[in-house]
């Protein structure tokens, strides 16, 4: 199992493309993923009861539809809160798709990310399909320029894949990401695509995705708000050739893995470019009773804004995680936690049964300094653990969302 340069492109039998028109002033704003030949889809949905128009129409594909073949993704304008017309220019998007590439309107997954309460520009858009249709490529350029047209806030585009083997045949998952803001766990915290030429039935496929988002984009905060747009989409087409999965069997669990390898590399990429940030915030608790239990606690610890501000002050103020643990809502003894930080500058134990230790401001501002900071927190209960990712709060998030709209 190999990491490998590269996003939704790598994989056989799919093509992509990113183009500018007009949506936004100035960056690419309309993206095409599709297969040449049919595909199994799943996905995972945001959590936010209002939900923008492409979401609702993705959920219902996901459901109904035995195939998916290609993804429509907008950025600029969210398409959420538009009510009847948002839902039409919806669909006129994904038709308009589907005539182009001559495959069944609902074969085709949409995506908007942007500005909500916006009706979607649909005339641009409709006109400039044609277009991205015409710029489908299987190459890494493609794939990169999707992965452009997806940004919104993001400084930078976020893709990866990975190869493996399985029955002697090379498979490989790419996935790109956008996301920057309205960052928060639980599913789905993003606008994600991940391709695969896996050959597995969808029941399978969409069971994995499910299981796959609660150790990986569950587990990112950025700002402590759920989108009304976060999807998570997947396309398995099966040109690799292996013998197709249908049981939860040792093929699958390697999927499983490559799957999650491509989904926590995305997370943490998404993470690491928070609205405003200056460093990636890993948080692993460990010596808990249950998995639920870890998560609970690091995820805590990652949304505390009172956390998050020393982060970026390079404060060893373990105070805040600690209180940050206390009103996570699970139960542990205070006065058995150690507490470490690490980075790239080194290591360093801060609490040891609930109390500091006799450590060295300096050092742990010189940890706390770097890029990617890294906590520990072993709370001695149980044998399970759980990694959360989030980052620092800079002045600049304020500057960045006070001047979304203008």
């Amino acid at each position: 199992m190999e990491m490998i340069s590269g996003g939704v492109t790598k994989p056989k039998g799919y093509s992509a493309a990113g183009i500018y028109a007009g949506i936004k002033k100035k960056r690419k704003d309309m993206a095409l993923i599709y297969s040449a030949v049919p595909a199994k889809g799943a996905g995972a949905f945001t959590t936010n009861i209002v939900k923008a128009a492409p979401v609702n129409w993705d959920i219902k594909l996901t459901k109904e539809s035995d195939f998916i073949q290609s993804i429509i993704i907008n950025s600029g304008v969210a398409n959420a809160c538009t009510g009847e017309e948002g839902n039409k220019n919806n669909y006129l998007m994904a038709s308009k798709v589907a005539e182009q590439l001559n495959i069944p309107v609902e074969a085709v997954y949409t995506a908007s990310t942007g500005i909500i309460g916006k009706q979607l520009p649909i005339d641009i858009i409709t006109d400039n399909i044609a277009k991205l249709v015409q710029e489908l490529d299987d190459s890494s350029e493609a794939g990169l320029r999707a992965a452009e047209a997806i940004m919104t806030t993001d400084t930078y585009t976020k893709e990866c894949a990975v190869t493996f083997n399985i029955d002697g045949k090379d498979i490989t998952i790419g996935g790109m990401a956008k996301g920057s803001g309205m960052i928060h766990p639980n599913m789905a915290t993003l606008i994600g695509v991940v391709t695969t030429d896996i050959a597995i039935s969808k029941n399978l496929l969409q069971e994995a995705v499910s299981s796959d988002v609660k150790y990986s984009f569950n587990m990112i905060s950025v700002d402590r708000d759920t989108s009304t747009n976060d999807s998570l989409l997947i396309l398995a087409n099966g040109l690799a050739g292996n013998t197709e999965i249908r049981e939860k069997n040792q093929a699958y669990d390697i999927f499983c893995k490559a799957l999650n390898m491509v989904t926590t590399s995305l997370s943490k990429m998404i993470a690491a470019d928070g609205e405003g940030a200056t460093k990636l915030f890993e948080v692993t608790v460990k010596g808990a009773k249950s998995y639920e239990e870890a998560a609970t606690i690091s995820k805590s610890i990652i949304t505390s804004n009172l956390v998050k501000t020393a982060i970026y002050g390079n404060d060893a103020n373990w105070g805040r995680i600690l209180c940050a643990m206390g009103y996570s809502g699970a139960d542990f003894d205070t006065d058995k936690v150690d507490l470490y930080i690490e980075s790239a500058e080194g290591s360093l134990k801060l609490v040891e049964s609930g109390m500091a230790t006799d450590y060295s401001e300096d050092l742990a501002t010189k940890i706390l300094s770097a890029k990617e900071v890294k906590a520990l927190a072993d709370i001695k209960q149980g044998f399970e653990e759980a990694t959360a990712w989030g980052c620092d709060f800079s002045y600049d998030y304020i500057k960045i969302n006070a001047d979304y709209r203008s």
